[in-house]
């Protein structure tokens, strides 16, 4: 009798136990269902920075990487999302030697850009301007060029010989910058710049922009921000 009632007693306590592992598991199921696809995408999401990470260090050494501090402005490899910044992947060493290089002894002054260069070594420096200069240059896919403006630039870009120092597809060459595909309100305010003098260019390579009025300077960075240069633009 006693045993019988031990035996009724351990297949209650066996049922409560696959009721409640049944319940459990049907709690997990509904958990999944509703949040298996956003726990999966964090997994994915968690894989891929690991993944970039472990590609970053094995290509540009161990962190802290120092272009890793131009990202928030100048974006990642230096192709940024906004009009405001220089895109700087692409660009001719020597130009980016060259305006760190004033950056930092104060002949070209910006509130960041100054109080980050002149912190930098010339080691560091060289190792910047080469890191940028090796990036692929993306299109400007951000910016949507007014054609009537593009048009009246693209004849103000080629009358002013700008191929002559930029080179014939507006990449850059040596100490003078890749134009095609920059931000278009970077380009405004450095015509602007050229043209009232408070920007400096090499010689008197930029003393066109004298000559040209507000109007003009729209419509060549309408131009520029929207040509791709050569067909290696991603």
């Amino acid at each position: 009798m006693e045993l019988m009632q031990q035996s009724k007693k351990h297949g209650v306590a066996r049922r409560a136990l696959i009721i409640s592992g049944l319940g459990v598991l049907a709690v997990l199921t509904m958990v999944g269902n509703s949040y298996g696809p956003q726990v999966l995408d964090a997994y994915r999401f968690s894989q891929a920075i690991e993944t970039a990470s472990r590609e970053s260090v094995a290509n540009h050494g161990p962190w802290p990487q120092l272009n890793e501090t131009c990202m928030n402005c100048h974006g990642n490899n230096g192709n940024p999302q906004t009009q405001t910044y220089p895109r700087l992947a692409g660009q001719p060493t020597a130009y980016l030697t060259a305006q760190l290089t004033a950056f930092a002894n104060g002949q070209r002054a910006n509130p960041t850009m100054s109080s980050l260069a002149i912190n930098l070594s010339e080691a560091e420096i060289g190792s910047l301007a080469a890191y940028f200069a090796a990036q692929t240059a993306a299109s400007n896919s951000t910016f949507a060029a007014d054609p009537v403006r593009q048009e009246k630039g693209e004849l103000l870009v080629k009358s002013g010989n700008c191929a002559a120092c930029h080179g014939a597809e507006l990449t850059g060459q040596a100490a003078f910058p890749r134009l095609a595909g920059q931000g278009y309100d970077y380009l405004v305010k450095q015509l602007t710049d050229f043209k009232h003098g408070s920007r400096k260019s090499i010689g008197d390579a930029m003393a066109f922009t004298a000559t040209l009025s507000d109007e003009d300077i729209k419509n060549i960075a309408n131009y520029l921000a929207i040509y791709q240069g050569d067909t290696h633009a991603q």
